[in-house]
């Protein structure tokens, strides 16, 4: 099954389950958790029901997970984005956190700030956590998924690398793009051969199989829940391949109007614009 976060004609938010063309609104049942992160919670999202159908081209999509309450992502992931980055081996994965204001939904633009023009795209598959715990034991991680979901973590280069610290470059506002849904592991199936593929323009940037994880979802769960308890709803972003565009030469950086695609086989495709945020202004 598949799961998305929208708002109504009317405004309001809610969230529903995808069946073709339509959405199934949960949100609109008597007595239902009032957002898809407050359903993991409950342990409900599962026995919903609703008899509220909404055409998909009537709603506005929003962050599958508009609200979570940590987004952990990981660094260097890929042996071939490992390897342009120059980076050394380690034995544990690299981890650095986002913000939930600087995330936007399928359909929308990812902005560019007006005080740098390296905006760079990353490619990845998110992880939405259903059961939280802590230290979680490798074994019994992927018990904890309630789905999968494409994230384009936009960067804006030169802010990172300020610093060895990452997070100014990774927290801009409307730069991680998070959806279009969240699709459950039974309906995801196995992800192993399943590639995670960037287009910019049309063009392909970045291409690799999910098996190429340096540190594969379990392992991240395990240790990231060594030292965080991890909630419904939170998120882990779980890095991206090589070919990012400032490896490139000349550097391959996002502008205004370019269009943007984060494809994971049966995960969904993930479409967003670029914007110049001071247009917005």
């Amino acid at each position: 099954m598949a799961y998305v976060s929208f708002r109504r004609r009317d405004g309001a938010a809610s969230y529903g389950r995808v069946e073709g063309d339509q959405v199934i609104d949960l949100g609109a049942e008597p007595g239902a958790p009032a957002d898809l992160k407050a359903a993991l919670a409950d342990g409900m999202l599962a026995t919903l029901g609703g008899a509220t159908r909404l055409p998909l081209a009537d709603i506005l999509l929003l962050p599958v997970i508009p609200n979570p309450a940590k987004i952990l992502c990981v660094g260097h992931n890929y042996e071939s984005h490992r390897q342009e980055t120059g980076r050394a081996k380690v034995d544990h994965p690299s981890i650095f956190t986002r913000f939930a204001d600087t995330l936007v939904a399928d359909g929308q633009p990812i902005l560019r700030p007006p005080v740098s023009t390296n905006l760079d795209y990353e490619g990845e598959l998110a992880v939405v956590i259903g059961r939280g715990g802590r230290a979680i034991a490798e074994a019994d991680a992927l018990d904890h998924v309630a789905g999968y979901a494409c994230f384009n973590d936009a960067s804006i280069r030169d802010w990172q690398w300020h610093t060895s610290q990452f997070t100014p470059g990774k927290n801009f506002p409307g730069t991680g793009a998070l959806g279009p849904q969240l699709v459950t592991p039974h309906e995801a199936g196995d992800l192993a051969d399943v590639h995670v593929v960037t287009r910019l323009n049309g063009a392909i940037v970045q291409d690799q199989p999910i098996r190429d994880m340096i540190f594969p979802i379990a392992k991240i769960i395990a240790y990231v829940s060594a030292f965080t308890p991890l909630l419904p709803g939170d998120v882990i972003a779980t890095g991206t391949p090589g070919g990012v565009g400032a490896k490139r030469q000349p550097p391959l950086w996002m502008k205004d109007g370019d269009r943007v695609e984060i494809a994971i086989g049966p995960v969904g495709t993930l479409r967003n614009h670029v914007l110049d945020e001071q247009r917005l202004h």
